[in-house]
């Protein structure tokens, strides 16, 4: 079965309740569970709390606010970092605000050691506050932990599904290529590397045919924390250091205002010469696992959304925002309960 056949059959797995386990196989998932736990004892660990990075951005930028909630796990958080400017959240949103010239109100729902089982409360928790975008970054727990990849997908699929319903545009950041990470030892590095990038494609089915975009973090860092792992990992070296977390936040800052319509007018189309383009989601999704940075988008196609390969995405690379983040000003009050006003971001 090819890459793209084997997302899809995950993908389908995930939608209609299937075990999931024919994709990678009985017998590799059972080395894998057991593997992880051995990983889980191999990895170091730093400080169980994290900065919240909660509060407002941009001070004094003029313009309706934009209102951002970041779920998902640890690589969401920020584990490891001290300085709450150093978390994944903080650099997001002050690169939004920065790039769109306008204040951003973020509040942050992860929580270290996440699962997908825990999306859906999540979800439930950031719909009061009425977001205009979600950003998600989740799977890598479900990777170590030996979770089934079907359940998984399931689950993220059922989160997006509900922050659409709620018309709030919705930005995955798939799981990413577990294959680089040094602590885990052979045979579960090779294996960690398949699980985890057809997670990330069948993420990326399942986000997108649920209204989403995704962004594949992949090995986005593969080759960084290749050639200088003291300063890409953290202390427990398996998750980011602080200019691991900016680089990725650096990778989803683009299409966090392209789901908003704040993306600049020359990056609206994909570019043919980079190998970008319009083609079926599962080609596009199982090649995106392996093209670190690669947005998939819903799209149509002579008016319809759904080809003889199934939905119509747009696969394309956006340049890369990085950023000065600044700390969250905390002494304004959470605009719906200083206002209730709905979003208004968009334009």
């Amino acid at each position: 079965m090819g890459r793209a056949g084997a997302a899809r059959k995950l993908a389908a797995a995930a939608a209609y309740g299937g075990g999931g386990l024919s994709v990678i196989g009985a017998s590799i998932f059972g080395v894998i569970a057991a593997e992880a736990r051995i990983a889980r004892h191999l990895i170091g660990h730093t400080q169980g709390r994290v900065p919240d990075a909660t509060g407002w951005y941009g001070r004094d930028r003029p313009g309706p606010a934009i209102r951002m909630v970041l779920l998902g796990d640890s690589s969401a958080a920020g584990y490891g970092v001290q300085r709450v400017e150093e978390t994944p959240g903080a650099v997001l949103a002050s690169g939004l605000s920065q790039q769109s010239g306008r204040r951003v109100f973020l509040r942050t729902l992860c929580r270290v050691g996440a699962r997908s089982s825990e999306l859906a409360g999540q979800v439930g928790r950031a719909l009061p506050t009425r977001p205009d975008v979600a950003v998600v970054l989740i799977g890598a727990n479900d990777v170590t932990h030996g979770v089934l990849p079907s359940a998984s997908v399931r689950q993220l699929a059922e989160a997006v599904r509900m922050l659409r319903e709620a018309r709030v545009e919705v930005v995955v950041g798939t799981c990413p290529d577990l294959g680089t990470v040094r602590p885990i030892p052979q045979p579960l590095k090779l294996l960690a590397r398949t699980w985890s990038r057809r997670i990330a494609a069948a993420q990326t089915i399942v986000t997108v045919e649920s209204g989403g975009r995704t962004v594949s973090l992949a090995s986005i860092l593969g080759p960084d924390f290749a050639a200088e792992p003291g300063l890409y990992f953290g202390p427990d070296r398996f998750h980011p250091s602080a200019t691991g977390y900016a680089s990725l936040a650096a990778v989803l800052i683009p299409s966090v205002l392209a789901s908003l319509g704040l993306a600049p007018d020359d990056e609206d189309y994909p570019v043919a010469r980079r190998g970008e383009g319009v083609m079926p989601v599962a080609k596009a999704a199982a090649r995106a696992a392996r093209t670190p940075g690669a947005e998939l988008d819903g799209t149509d196609v002579a008016g319809r959304a759904h080809g003889v390969g199934g939905r119509w995405v747009t696969f394309m690379r956006r340049r890369r925002h990085h950023t000065t983040a600044e700390a969250p000003d905390s002494r304004e009050p959470d605009p719906v309960t200083a206002d209730g006003a709905g979003p208004a971001a968009r334009r």
